[in-house]
């Protein structure tokens, strides 16, 4: 790793939303709801749908870290919600729910891959979740558990794990390879340990920064405070665009159906469709859903069943390449209704630059923009501009 300059010091304190701690939007509150590897089961899914027809507006956003939003929470409601989820484990802990960031591979143990990191998500959320000391995490932590096929190494987690061989597991710190190496046995207490260093360094450093890339030459003093074995350094491969669409053999020769939602927006009906096909689904960092261990006679009508909600199984569909923020109504500082407009841009076949990958936002900020090479398409109140950077 090599040192590099100090980005500007955070003048405020994180207040990125959870579950309790909500968002006041233009249509109401917004609730952030943590799912650690994007894994969901079916009851979990039934539960947030109801949560979001009972006391929102009726869907759920999935975001580009595998967890799920709920818009148009009215006053008073967080608390029914907290309960909600708690009553579902969706809330084992009061006081991390907002550091529970964690991605993992998409469909891994399933198809692919070099170990199963599900092991993993649960482990080290349960030991983050039993540590008081980590509450003290920024909202925007971020771990990346990798299962070798190089999907989410990529995505610049603050602490990361990416599986090398069977037997071989390199610790990444800011998106970048630490050279330390642990056994797939030990990964997540090293995983840990890091974590540890991250909110120490933080601390050191006067405890303003949201990220570990925020920090001054923080990848190496956190690197520095751990113990372990050492190898050399490997490029972490960038993320792939897109990622997986359609069906994917598994191992034990059942199907996983992998379905795009159309700017992440799941309605309520479509999730509890989802729960009706699958006892354990996985949201994706690419705000797409994989529905595992289908019977291969059961795929084709599980595919015409999501498709006929709006689903997407098609890899070269222009919704494979194309993000939105809220815009208006939702986003008081929005400048259009960006989603409406994208959505229009796809039905007509008027994308601009060609359909390339691109994000369509509201104004200037740019939220919910994927990392990677994109377009930015961005409102200015008489028109979008169209550009990158």
């Amino acid at each position: 790793m090599t040192a590099r300059a100090t980005p500007a010091a955070r003048v405020r304190a994180d207040a990125c939303p959870g579950a309790l701690q909500t968002h006041a939007a233009a249509d109401g509150a917004l609730a952030r709801v943590r799912v650690p590897g994007g894994l969901l089961t079916g009851d979990q899914l039934r539960s947030l749908a109801a949560a979001a027809r009972d006391l929102g507006d009726g869907a759920l956003e999935l975001t580009s870290r595998g967890n799920v939003q709920l818009r148009g929470l009215a006053a008073g409601a967080a608390a029914e919600l907290g309960d909600r989820l708690a009553a579902a484990g969706l809330l084992p802990s009061a006081t991390h729910e907002r550091v529970r960031n964690v991605l993992a591979s998409a469909l891994t143990g399933r198809a692919g891959g070099h170990v199963d990191v599900r092991p993993w998500v649960r482990a080290l959320d349960a030991a983050v979740c039993a540590d008081p000391a980590l509450a003290a995490l920024p909202g925007r932590y971020l771990a990346t558990l990798d299962d070798g096929r190089g999907d989410v190494a990529g995505l610049g987690g603050d602490v990361g794990l990416l599986t090398l061989s069977p037997a071989e597991v390199a610790l990444t710190l800011a998106g970048a390879d630490s050279g330390l190496r642990a056994h797939p046995d030990d990964a997540v207490a090293l995983a840990l340990a890091a974590t540890r260093a991250f909110l120490a360094e933080r601390t050191a450093q006067g405890g303003t920064a949201w990220r570990l890339a925020e920090l001054d030459d923080g990848a190496i003093r956190v690197g520095a405070r751990l113990d372990g074995r050492r190898g050399v350094a490997v490029d972490v491969p960038p993320v792939p665009v897109p990622g997986p669409v359609g069906a994917a053999p598994q191992h034990d020769g059942r199907v996983a159906l992998v379905a795009v939602v159309p700017l992440g927006r799941l309605d309520a009906a479509q999730a509890e469709l989802l729960a009706r096909l699958a006892d354990e689904v996985q949201l994706t960092s690419w705000r797409s859903i994989v529905v595992p261990d289908l019977a291969e006679d059961a795929v084709d009508d599980a595919a015409v069943a999501l498709h006929r909600t709006g689903m997407v199984f098609d890899a070269a569909s222009p919704w494979t390449r194309v993000t939105a923020c809220a815009g208006r109504p939702g986003c008081a500082k929005s400048l259009a209704d960006v989603r409406a407009d994208a959505a229009a841009a796809v039905a007509t076949g008027t994308l601009p630059v060609d359909g390339a990958r691109q994000h369509w936002a509201g104004c200037e900020r740019r939220c919910g923009r994927p990392q990677g090479e994109v377009v930015d398409v961005v409102a200015t109140g008489t028109g979008y501009r169209v550009g990158k950077g």
